[in-house]
């Protein structure tokens, strides 16, 4: 019942937001605010994690591979993986937990001191002026990161093939380039706008419905990036599914 019950918050405030997307006057500064904070701002641990993620991923390739002799096709195989699945849903993982668990604390404090109630006193719409610009911002800095973390990952895994298995970098890159095409490319960004949508509607979900004062605020940021995980993990499985389907139509 508590899973429906948060489901339904959620479809509504989906609808609500969505209603305001439309209604003057339109919140600029505040999505270019929220893309700063939310995409800006994540630009460091998505540089971390992806590079040593592309460099984990090479090593244990590259390992795997040489007792068959195909150590040559290292970067075909960290191509396609990096490509279509990990540089989109590790990035929404890694990244939405920051994001969410951001979003979380600082609606769920203007939850708990009333200022959401104060902005419904005033005849604001608080699905307009909180959820809205996260939304969007969040939708949009989403492919950008995956893109950031594409590149990276790609650049870590060449630098550690180079230096520790002596396959040149300019072979890496050309024989990953031959191998992932456009599809592939599109089967990844595909997902990343839901993952955006999933983070800042649960964000902001677990954020309005904070109760119980300073520990409700640390409970709802902790259920935000759990569930966050999840949803994700989950969505990838259905999103994969459509893009599949999806692709001979292109």
């Amino acid at each position: 019942m508590g899973f429906l019950s948060h489901l339904g918050e959620m479809s509504l405030m989906t609808v609500r937001t969505a209603r305001a997307t439309f209604k003057r006057p339109f919140e600029g500064r505040a999505i270019i605010a929220q893309i700063e904070s939310l995409g800006v701002k994540s630009l460091g641990i998505v540089t971390v994690t992806s590079i040593f993620i592309g460099m984990v991923m090479a090593v244990q390739f590259a390992f795997g591979l040489r007792k068959f002799g195909g150590m040559e096709y290292t970067g075909r195989v960290v191509g396609l993986s990096f490509t279509r699945e990990l540089a989109p849903t590790l990035t929404a993982v890694i990244v939405g937990g920051r994001i969410g668990a951001g979003m979380a604390a600082e609606v769920g404090s203007m939850a708990v001191t009333e200022q959401i109630d104060a902005l419904r006193a005033l005849g604001a719409d608080p699905y307009k002026k909180l959820v809205l610009p996260r939304l969007v911002a969040s939708i949009i800095v989403m492919p950008v990161l995956a893109g950031i973390a594409l590149v990276l990952g790609f650049s870590g895994a060449m630098l550690i093939t180079d230096f520790q298995f002596n396959i040149p970098s300019s072979f890496f890159l050309s024989s990953a380039l031959g191998t992932v095409t456009m599809r592939d490319l599109f089967s990844g960004m595909f997902k990343t706008p839901f993952f955006g949508a999933i983070i800042a509607l649960v964000g902001c979900h677990f954020g309005m419905t904070t109760r119980g004062g300073t520990e409700g605020v640390g409970n709802s940021t902790t259920r935000t990036v759990v569930v966050i995980s999840i949803t994700i993990l989950i969505a990838d499985f259905f999103l994969t599914k459509i893009s599949i389907m999806m692709l001979p139509m292109l």
